[in-house]
């Protein structure tokens, strides 16, 4: 029995001893922003006061734009994930992109509300500080979800829209990234806010893209250090426990010409979803990237980016 209780004891250090060398291995406190906006907020990047926060945005192009295009990016993602859009947007169009709070450099809120309805009146307020009274939005994901929401409550000055695989109605995944699923853990996701293997991040982005190839070094690092940006994790966490609910009925209630873009092999909310918001908006186009994922725009701009053109016209 006593050898049987020494064995059990070396095992159990064994494990403690293996965890913790894991923990130090992947220690990766919060970092400022100071740290991080040399990489991620060179020019054109500017920091405006907005709610308590200092919101990270992008705003290029002809500034006579009457009615310029606002991209609002998804869970995890920063104003980033629209580079080539906007680059193939800005020679015509005003393009005006940002962190939304919880994300990218903008980071958490006091409030720790990222209910769409919150995310909604920050959009109008940055338009407000912006002197935009009407633009076209456009958004991805939760992004997409922002965009119907502030359509629905603000409907004067959203003149288009445009949904890249949107959240908005009930959702039935077939793989959530494993950071999601992390975030989504009590305990687990307290761990990670002070550890964070970049493998996560790796395979976390290789879920959400149509062919996992796509996925560079580059990429990787802009997720990773974005996500280690002070409070970000905590925030993740809240973002999540506060769930996805829908909002279909104010879907139904638009009357914005939509043009729905949707990545066919996209696993967290499958093409399916796409269906109903054509179905839903009146006259909406709805056009499907067989190859691509969850985030098409990202993935391939150039074929995403031609059908936003045609969709205005340029």
């Amino acid at each position: 029995m006593k050898i049987a209780w020494r064995i059990l004891g070396v095992s159990l250090v064994a494990v403690l001893v293996f965890a913790l060398v894991g923990v130090i291995a992947t220690w990766a406190p919060d970092r400022p922003v100071a740290a991080l906006a040399a990489r991620w907020a060179a020019p054109p990047s500017q920091f405006i006061e907005l709610a308590g926060l200092k919101v990270h945005l992008r705003d290029e192009g002809p500034r006579d734009d009457p009615s310029p295009i606002v991209l609002l990016h998804g869970t995890s993602a920063s104003l980033h994930t629209w580079d080539g859009w906007a680059q193939a947007l800005v020679p015509q169009r005003r393009v005006i992109r940002f962190d939304l709070p919880a994300f990218g450099l903008t980071g958490p809120n006091a409030q720790d509300d990222y209910s769409f309805e919150a995310y909604a009146k920050f959009v109008l307020a940055v338009l407000d500080k912006l002197g935009v009274q009407r633009c076209v939005l456009a958004g991805n994901s939760l992004g997409g979800q922002i965009a119907t929401a502030t359509a629905f409550v603000a409907p004067a000055r959203v003149e288009r829209l445009i949904l890249v695989d949107s959240s908005g109605y009930p959702i039935e995944s077939i793989s959530v990234p494993l950071g999601f699923r992390i975030a989504r853990m009590p305990g687990l996701r307290q761990v990670m806010e002070y550890t964070l293997p970049r493998g996560i991040i790796e395979r976390s982005i290789k879920n959400v893209y149509g062919d996992p190839a796509k996925v560079t070094p580059a990429l990787i690092d802009r997720y990773y250090e974005l996500t280690l940006r002070e409070g970000n994790r905590r925030a993740l966490g809240r973002r999540m426990a506060q769930g996805y609910a829908s909002n279909a009925e104010q879907i139904k209630a638009l009357r914005q010409p939509t043009l729905v873009l949707w990545g066919g092999q996209d696993r967290l909310i499958p093409p399916a979803n796409a269906k109903l918001f054509g179905r839903d908006i009146p006259g909406a186009r709805v056009v499907v990237f067989e190859a691509l994922g969850h985030v098409p725009h990202e993935e391939d701009p150039k074929a995403t980016v031609a059908e936003v053109r045609a969709f205005l016209g340029l």
